[in-house]
């Protein structure tokens, strides 16, 4: 563990460097959720249907996606992906470690800074000024924090086959499209998955993109009761396993056959 943890530290402080693009980020962020609480606002003035969350706990799920949506499996992490292509990663392959638990702890890192440099200063502003609801008990933080880690693991399980599948392909765009895009409808970063029609309620709820987000957030506004987190996190953490077993074996199979382009 103590490798894998070291690089962890290593690569979590050198992204910290770059807040000017975390600051870029931020702005970004706060300008799409600004524009979604709007269109959901004009959807709540304009219906007068009883609605699966009230119109308090949608702006602070909104607000919520703002702030942890670099938590989704958006792409393989950049250096990586150079690496692979231009050969480079023969040297990944030789080293005394195991490869995959190296490049998840990789990833942790990677997902991890990016979220606290833009969360940071959004649950700041949002609380402050955009209607932003603290959590709905100590209870509800506390059982959001836990469902957090496990977003974060599963999410790194998650970017882990984008990683290894560009093992196997040539650029891994095709596949890394795909699996944004799953991600993104499906984790309820685009419309919340309460809104989402009731029979389609049952297959998102245990799909692993709704760990993502989803359920995390339904514990903070008080939608899920803090003593859901006993189905939640082993939920998350049972997909989790699943990917990276999956993983695991594809890089198993992957190394037996590499062949190392450019160089």
């Amino acid at each position: 563990m103590r490798p894998y943890w070291s690089v962890i530290k290593a690569r979590f402080r050198m992204l910290l460097q770059y807040r000017a693009a975390a600051l870029a980020g931020f702005g970004t962020q706060l300008f799409w959720g600004i524009l979604r609480v709007m269109l959901f606002d004009a959807f709540f003035r304009s219906s007068s249907t009883v609605q699966p969350m009230s119109y308090e706990q949608t702006v602070t799920y909104l607000w919520l996606i703002q702030a942890l949506l670099l938590l989704i499996p958006w792409r393989v992490e950049p250096d990586l992906r150079v690496m692979i292509l231009n050969g480079n990663v023969a040297f990944e392959l030789a080293r005394p470690i195991d490869l995959y638990w190296f490049w998840y702890s990789r990833a942790i890192a990677y997902r991890t800074a990016p979220v606290v440099l833009r969360a940071t200063p959004m649950f700041i502003v949002a609380g402050a000024f955009l209607g932003l609801q603290a959590p709905a008990s100590w209870a509800a933080l506390g059982a959001f924090a836990l469902a957090v880690v496990g977003a974060l693991l599963l999410s790194c399980a998650i970017t882990m086959l984008l990683t290894v599948s560009l093992l196997w392909t040539v650029s891994g765009q095709g596949i890394n499209r795909l699996i944004m895009t799953l991600a993104t409808l499906l984790s309820g970063s685009i419309v919340p998955l309460p809104f989402f029609p009731d029979w389609a309620q049952k297959a998102l709820v245990w799909l692993p993109f709704s760990g993502l987000l989803d359920l995390p957030f339904r514990l903070y506004t008080g939608i899920l009761a803090p003593t859901e987190i006993l189905w939640v996190l082993p939920r998350q953490l049972a997909w989790t396993a699943i990917l990276i077993l999956f993983g695991r074996w594809l890089l198993s199979r992957a190394r037996r056959r590499v062949v190392v382009q450019g160089g």
